[in-house]
């Protein structure tokens, strides 16, 4: 070691960012980012370091270990020699500068050191250092002084000329260095040669007038190249090889985080964009490699650099220096999916730019996030519910895509405005997904929640509530991948740090390509298709005018497009390109509750299931129809069949329906009646507290050849609004206020403690009605602790109660002691109307004649929900049947028994003298004649 130098070791690698250091070494790394040239200062001992560039044939730039950062830089010249100056742009701003071009032989000079340094271990003596802080030593390959010496190889080669000015002749280095190049004259070697040995390096900013054009003549085909600079971690200026051009690149599917200039010039880094820049710097810069120059929007060429050693794009992503850009990715042809992987590595050991990342899924747990459901319902385009295996409903949004819009606004501001067929595209749409989907089983992942909207300004609603979004597949197609491929939705762009979008989302936006290429629904050039759709629901005047139509046509086509309730739905009819609503016949089903105009109508018990059970078995599916009639409000009436089930059997058979008497004319009716009895026998949801009547009484009934009246004194209690009422046997009634005394008597010496009682539906137990006394009820409904559904079983009326008013029946007074007091009958040979004036008026004509009053009975007949029966008034025998059909307020229901000929004809003669007085219902005559027939009978 000389003693008027210093003697340095630096490393000069691409991939080799670690090493053992020797103990001073490692003193060195102790030091915070910029303490190197202090400590080379105070401390003259051999360092190890590492290189950064070759900037000319006789310059490089050497840094430190790097610890916690990008080490310090170093700048060595090698002494005694000259190499000529590379070409240098003109600086912009400063007119008296020029550009000037290579020097001879500058280029292969550069060139040589580059081969020779580059990715070597080397050590160094500085020699000398100017005031301007320009150090001039000598390199050696190799960890010390005995290794080939730099300078003397660029001399020998001739690609160097010796300062003899500045040489002693007591200097053997310097004495050898003239030898050297000496023997490179004799030998015509570099400079020295006949030939000359420039370059012409161009700029592809300043040469080529359509960079797009020179990129696409390359086809995407491997260039070899050397780096010549970089920018950022994702920008770097590169020379293609052979043709010298020097073009600016940035990396095809990411963005670093970069250094933004401020208005005085300076340049602020962001987060990370130091480390990111030494990240491929360390690795790239001045090394050979091949760019593939994949595409050039708006003048900015977008590439790929490959590396024997690694792909960098792919390994900023996994360090976390980078994130992935959507408008770049999509010409990325080493594969998206690559990318997104090492993204997404990053983003979950939260490193670097991802170090306060936060999943959008990260509050879900496993089950949560990736399940397995059946599709029940198609509600938008972009938007499906289906039914999880605890049975729970949930909405679930297609990840990262758009429904079709409607551009502008409607037109036709009287026109009811239908989304579904009035918007382009949204009918094939919501059919794609309805035929693939319906009724199937989907996996679903989900990709993130969408919070509600911010609330609107009046009402506090939130615009959209919370959706979870999710990538639906079935046979292992996505499904919003082969919507977005038909054209029939859009791929929604987010902001570049939005992660809430689809796992497969570049999938998304290479499917939308190919659709737009292709030019296919929503990108397609011709005219738009058009939906006319007539809705004729409501429409009593264009029903009339359909419905002989569909009579005769027998069975029809139809999709279920809504269900209103179990007997309830909308129909869209293809054929006929019309939608009708449609009403099951031969069924009573529960009714649910509805807005009337003295309030809110409670819903009857199991019309939740029973609307449930209709849409899991028929919404949005393909069905037949068989249309029968037409109810006043322009309701068809009819059977619904899909896969050769009837609707209306499989609801009864359900125990969700009862029969309905005007079944008996259906071709259905044993089919109705052998699935009620089914039902019955499994006493399940409405058939839950049947008790069937003893077989003797049935017999006797059966075998009946003559009609026998066997009046009993009853007490009516109760009468319903469809004209039913409950009635008590005056004979057990003294049974019954003798337990109503005693149970009242019990519970006057114990009263229940209150809210004790945890009422389930079918529970019988005691309720305190509103004049202050306690009676025995069942449970038919438990909407909450403060509204609970019972039935008083002695009275037959019904109430919602608290269930603090409610208490455990005493096992005493059970029904086993004393069976349900109130016995539901209807009124033999009536048919009540459907209009709801005509059946108010009849049912306030029987409520003030019989309620509360003891009436004579005689049972006439069976029926699918209750006995038929004949009653007459206690004092004057008249019969309260045949005085609602003589004062016109209902209408005889025909018998075809022979021992009912004599009542029936009886009844019709009432009937013909309502009608000829025209009496109530009769006073426009008679309607049945219409074929209208509202009330949903006929003759």
């Amino acid at each position: 070691m000389k003693c008027h130098g210093l003697s340095h070791i630096a490393l000069i690698s691409l991939f080799k960012t670690s090493r053992v250091l020797p103990s001073l070494a490692q003193l060195l790394v102790k030091l915070k980012p910029g303490g190197f040239g202090k400590f080379m200062d105070i401390f003259p001992l051999t360092l190890i370091c590492f290189s950064l560039q070759v900037l000319s044939g006789c310059a490089v730039i050497v840094r430190g270990q790097p610890r916690g950062g990008p080490p310090p830089e170093r700048q060595i010249n090698l002494s005694n020699i000259r190499a000529g100056a590379l070409a240098r742009r003109a600086i912009q701003g400063q007119p008296d500068t020029k550009d000037t071009p290579d020097e001879p032989w500058a280029f292969q000079a550069r060139e040589f050191l580059r081969k020779k340094v580059i990715g070597k271990e080397v050590c160094f003596t500085v020699e000398n250092k100017t005031p301007q802080g320009r150090e001039y030593g000598i390199v050696f390959l190799g960890k010390d002084t005995s290794g080939e010496n730099i300078a003397e190889s660029l001399v020998a080669e001739g690609l160097a000329t010796v300062r003899r000015e500045g040489i002693r002749g007591n200097n053997p280095d310097q004495v050898r260095l003239c030898d050297l190049e000496d023997q490179a004259k004799a030998a015509k070697k570099g400079q020295w040669s006949e030939g000359g040995g420039s370059h012409t390096i161009r700029d592809l900013k300043y040469t080529i007038e359509n960079p797009r054009n020179f990129v696409d003549s390359l086809h995407q085909k491997p260039v070899n190249a050397i780096i010549e600079h970089v920018r950022d971690g994702s920008m770097l200026r590169a020379l293609l090889l052979p043709d010298y051009y020097l073009v600016t690149v940035m990396l095809s599917g990411i963005k670093c985080p970069t250094f933004k200039r401020e208005a005085d010039g300076s340049e602020t880094p962001e987060p990370f964009a130091a480390e990111a820049k030494f990240f491929t710097e360390s690795r790239l810069l001045q090394r050979d490699v091949q760019i593939i120059l994949e595409s050039c929007p708006n003048q900015i060429i977008l590439g790929t650099i490959l590396h024997p050693n690694g792909n960098i794009t792919e390994l900023l992503l996994k360090e976390g220096f980078a994130r992935c850009v959507d408008w770049s990715m999509a010409v990325y042809t080493q594969g998206a999916e690559k990318l997104r992987a090492a993204e997404r590595s990053a983003k979950e050991r939260k490193v670097r730019i991802w170090k306060d990342y936060v999943a959008p899924t990260a509050n879900l747990d496993q089950k949560d996030r990736q399940f397995v459901a059946k599709v029940m319902q198609v509600v938008n385009a972009d938007a499906i519910v289906v039914k999880l295996n605890s049975g729970e409903h949930k909405t679930i949004h297609l990840s990262s895509i758009r429904p079709p819009r409607l551009e502008g606004e409607n037109k036709d501001k009287d026109k009811r405005f239908r989304p579904l067929y009035d918007i382009p595209y949204m009918f094939e749409a919501r059919e794609f997904l309805r035929k693939k989907l319906i009724g199937k089983k989907v996996n679903v992942t989900v990709d993130y929640i969408r919070a509600a909207t911010s609330a609107m300004e009046t009402g506090g609603v939130p615009a959209f509530p919370e959706r979870t979004c999710a990538t639906v597949t079935i046979g292992g197609i996505n499904i919003a991948e082969a919507l977005v491929s038909k054209g029939l939705a859009t791929v929604i762009r987010y902001r570049q740090d939005d992660d809430q979008r689809s796992s497969h989302y570049d999938e998304l936006l290479a499917a939308e390509a190919r659709a737009i290429k292709n030019g296919k629904g929503l990108h397609s050039k011709k005219e738009v298709p058009i939906h006319r759709v007539a809705d004729i629901s409501g429409e009593t005047q264009k029903a009339k005018q359909f419905l002989p139509f569909l009579q005769r046509a027998g069975r029809s086509e139809a999709v279920v497009e809504y269900v209103f309730s179990g007997s309830r739905l909308k129909l869209y009819m293809p054929k006929e390109t019309c939608l009708i609503t449609f009403l099951l016949a031969g069924i009573e089903c529960p009714r649910g509750s509805r807005n009337m105009p003295g309030g809110m109508q409670v819903a009857e018990p199991y019309s939740e299931e029973a609307t449930i059970f209709t849409k899991e078995l028929v919404l949005q599916r393909e069905v037949e129809v068989e249309v029968e009639s037409m109810d006043k409000a322009g309701n068809f009436i009819g059977w619904l069949h899909i896969e050769s089930v009837n609707l209306s059997v499989a609801l009864v058979e359900n125990a969700l329906s009862k029969v309905h008497f005007t079944a008996e004319r259906s071709s259905y009716y044993k089919t109705l009646l052998s699935a009620e009895e089914t039902a019955r026998q499994r006493k399940e949801k409405l058939w839950a507290n049947y008790e069937e009547k003893p077989k003797e009484e049935v017999a006797q009934f059966t075998e009946e050849k003559e009609r026998v009246a066997k009046y009993r004194a009853v007490y009516v209690t109760e009468i319903t609004d469809g004209l039913h009422f409950y009635a008590q046997d005056v004979e057990t009634g003294t049974k019954l206020e003798s337990l109503m005394e005693s149970m009242r008597g019990e519970i006057a010496a114990q009263p229940p403690v209150e809210g004790s009682f945890a009422p389930r539906r079918g529970d019988f137990c005691i309720a305190k009605f509103a004049d202050g006394e306690w009676y025995r009820a069942r449970v038919e409904k438990v909407e909450s602790p403060a509204k609970v559904h019972v039935f008083y079983i002695d009275y037959g009326n019904r109430e919602i109660l608290s269930s603090t008013r409610l208490a455990a029946l005493p096992p005493a007074f059970s029904t086993r002691t004393l069976p349900p007091q109130a016995t539901e009958y209807t009124f033999a040979f009536i048919q009540v109307p459907q209009d709801e004036d005509a059946r108010a008026d009849a049912v306030d004509s029987v409520v003030r004649d019989i309620q509360n009053k003891q009436c004579l009975l005689n049972m006439e007949y069976s029926g699918a929900v209750c006995p038929h029966v004949t009653l007459q008034f206690a004092d004057s025998k008249d019969d309260v049947g045949l005085g609602l059909v003589k004062e016109g307020l209902v209408m005889v229901d025909v018998r075809k028994e022979k021992h009912l000929h004599k009542m029936v004809t009886e009844y019709l003669n009432g009937q013909e003298s309502a009608k000829s007085a025209r009496l109530n219902i009769w006073r426009y005559g008679d309607f049945r004649d219409d074929d209208a027939d509202e009330f949903g009978y006929r003759r």
